[in-house]
């Protein structure tokens, strides 16, 4: 039996299946909570690492799956072209002021993160691997990697980055007072990647749609400006 039990662990089916099962537990928590705090993706991390360690099962066997679901993160993004889509006349209209915005965001981004790691006294590797904090995570792990960073603290960063902003984003907007759609979205979006956006769908059709948009232009300009404003800021 033990045989049985150890075979099914090391199996994708188990990674998967206990992924699937305890998002599908945060999302209840979520719906019946409404609290920001009982994010699905962050109660979902939890209760799995409490399983973990519980049975002391290791990460490697439960990554026989779970790297299944971390490779179909990039292709899952491209749904949020379909808001898009149906705000493409909105950013046709707004295309300039849009592109500027999500670039200074990302551009101010990256510099904030790597001078707040000269604050506090962080080494080079550490920094470079939280430069990527706002961007979604295949991307982060790809600029990471290029950066000779560690990709499991990169991760870490963008998880964390994307609770502050579906907790702190709408109202840092209401502090100062934007309430303009398109650039609340495009906020959201630039600061704060998927998990951002999912709260920016809440708010609002528009909303949504320019936090997608944003996810994928941010990504572009930080591959470009990160090693850039690395080698000239660390």
């Amino acid at each position: 039996m033990s045989e049985l039990v150890s075979e099914f662990v090391q199996s994708p089916v188990f990674g998967i299946g206990i992924s699937l099962v305890t998002f599908y537990a945060g999302v209840q928590i979520y719906k019946k909570t409404g609290s920001p705090l009982m994010n699905p993706l962050v109660l979902s991390m939890f209760m799995i690492i409490a399983l973990l360690l519980s049975f002391h099962i290791s990460f490697d066997d439960y990554n026989n799956g779970g790297q299944f679901i971390s490779f179909f993160l990039g292709p899952a993004t491209v749904i949020l072209a379909v808001p898009l889509y149906r705000k493409i006349t909105l950013l046709k209209e707004n295309v300039v002021p849009i592109i500027a915005g999500i670039s200074i965001g990302s551009a101010a981004g990256i510099a904030s993160i790597i001078v707040m790691c000269k604050i506090f006294g962080l080494d080079e590797i550490l920094s470079v691997s939280m430069i990527p904090k706002s961007v979604t995570t295949p991307i982060g792990i790809e600029i990471s990697n290029q950066l000779g960073g560690m990709p499991s603290v990169t991760v870490a960063a963008i998880v964390f980055t994307g609770i502050a902003g579906v907790l702190l984003g709408p109202m840092v907007c209401k502090l100062f007072k934007i309430e303009d759609e398109v650039a609340l979205g495009v906020a959201i979006g630039t600061s704060s990647h998927a998990l951002g956006t999912t709260k920016a769908v809440e708010i609002g059709e528009t909303e949504g749609a320019m936090s997608g948009l944003s996810i994928g232009i941010a990504g572009l300009v930080t591959v470009f400006l990160a090693p850039l404003l690395a080698k000239l800021l660390l």
